[in-house]
């Protein structure tokens, strides 16, 4: 019996032990995630007030490079588009644009892009619908047409969004002058491009499912500030 008491408390007592090394080991793993976030949270910081600083000596009508794996497109943003302006410069500073793709094309139309959902194929049902917990308010400039090359954002319908206010990120760029001319003064046209137009033509004739989702993704691959002009 002695014997069998003495294996008993051995046993409670390697168990508490191992109860011990358990906690221990949650501690560490939650201390060290604690840290982590911390860390995050700072480089995040960082990189916004380097971001902002930047947007502060941009020219007033900065040229942003949309590298894709079909080509360049370069674009002019507005002076007069504030808003947009410096939201479409946050965001391609911050790189949330890279690794996105144009999601929807529509030959003949515009070629759409912007959505962060599209990173992952398994979002591809929910393709459209993503984008930052913010919009943009309108600002339609009578000027700023829907010309071909014409950079535009894109956004929910009147029903949902009376004030037509933009995506926070998903745009799109006019490759049918004519046939985007009726939506002059509904969505905000922030940009124009300046050279790929040919780009914006390839881009448009690529096969699509029945959503226009591309078959082959044509993939937004960066973002960047053209510093050359």
């Amino acid at each position: 019996m002695r014997k069998l008491i003495t294996f008993s408390l051995c046993f409670i007592g390697a168990a508490a032990l191992l109860c011990s090394c358990g906690n221990s080991s949650r501690k560490a793993q939650e201390q060290q995630a604690a840290e982590q976030a911390a860390a995050d949270s700072v480089a995040a910081a960082q990189l916004e007030k380097q971001v902002m600083e930047k947007i502060a000596t941009l020219p007033a009508e900065p040229v942003f490079d949309i590298i894709t794996s079909m080509g360049v497109i370069k674009v002019k943003l507005y002076s007069d588009t504030p808003r947009h302006r410096e939201n479409f410069a946050k965001l391609a500073l911050e790189k949330y644009y890279d690794g996105t793709l144009f999601h929807r094309v529509i030959n003949g139309f515009m070629i759409q892009g912007g959505d962060p959902l599209s990173k992952d194929p398994a979002n591809k049902a929910k393709f459209g619908t993503g984008g930052p917990d913010y919009t943009v308010p309108a600002e339609f400039v009578p000027e700023h047409t829907h010309k071909k090359g014409a950079l535009a954002a894109a956004r929910r319908g009147d029903a949902a969004n009376p004030l037509k206010e933009s995506s926070g990120s998903q745009f799109y760029i006019v490759q049918d002058a004519a046939a985007c001319a009726a939506l002059d003064g509904d969505y905000t046209v922030f940009g124009e491009t300046v050279e790929g137009f040919d780009v914006i033509d390839a881009i448009a004739a690529v096969q699509t499912d029945a959503r226009d989702c591309p078959l082959q993704d044509v993939k937004i691959i960066t973002v960047k500030l053209d510093e050359e002009l």
